[in-house]
């Protein structure tokens, strides 16, 4: 049976890399905001009658920073391609939750238009699908343009699945959480299927007032059904 599960290590990145990972997190906040302030100037050229398209999803936001990229971050090869794909990312999931919230087709509280993102406010990461992602031994793994990173702790747990060919990486979240750096990996894990320890035993269940289920065997579930004091004010 194959499942999604996160495996998360804390990173040990010597001077270099740290500027490179701040790098990259700052690409992605850059690109974020430059593809916000695209829109925004797109609507008010729309409220002016001008007839201009508006890049609401991630392709047509992509479309948008490739044709203008050299101009508004002639630096941007300093950093993988993935940093700024994962602003634009960011910034179309968030339109698409504020019109998903206001049309009524997202449940919950509604969602406020995306806001402009700043320097060490909020969660600095950057997520990487592309290129060398891989626990390299117990105590380093690889990132694509960082390179080869130690770990402050094993990594063997993930690293024996990889090797036994139970686990596949699918991507890495790289994030800094105060002040140190964590890398987060979502794989596809092999896992046995669960086995009852007594598959032929029937138990029956029976929901109580004290406690929220009582089986047929006698053990009471030890959760305190939370409408017993209810129930007891209402019979005195």
């Amino acid at each position: 049976m194959k499942a999604l599960q996160a495996y998360r290590f804390a990173l040990d990145p010597s001077p270099h890399q740290e500027r490179m990972l701040a790098s990259h997190s700052g690409a992605r906040r850059f690109a974020f905001n430059w593809g916000l302030a695209l829109v925004k100037e797109r609507l008010e050229a729309r409220e002016r009658g001008e007839d201009v398209e508006v890049p609401w999803t991630l392709a047509a936001l992509r479309r948008e920073w490739n044709r203008q990229k050299e101009q508004v971050a002639p630096w941007w090869r300093e950093n993988s391609k993935e940093a700024y794909s994962a602003g634009l990312n960011g910034l179309a999931r968030g339109l698409k939750a504020f019109f998903d919230s206001r049309s009524g087709k997202r449940k919950g509280r509604r969602v406020g238009f995306p806001k402009f993102r700043k320097k060490g406010r909020g969660r600095e990461s950057v997520r990487f699908t592309t290129g060398a992602i891989r626990v390299d031994d117990k105590s380093h793994v690889v990132l694509p343009r960082i390179g080869r990173v130690r770990t402050h702790e094993m990594t063997t747990a993930l690293l024996e699945r990889v090797q036994s060919d139970r686990a596949r990486i699918l991507s890495a979240t790289v994030s800094r959480e105060g002040g140190r750096w964590f890398v987060s990996f979502t794989c596809e894990v092999e896992r046995d299927a669960g086995r009852p320890k007594r598959p032929r035993d029937v138990v029956g269940v029976d929901a109580g007032l004290k406690h929220l289920a009582v089986l047929s065997t006698g053990r009471r579930c030890r959760t305190r059904n939370p409408c017993a004091r209810h129930c007891e004010r209402s019979r005195g």
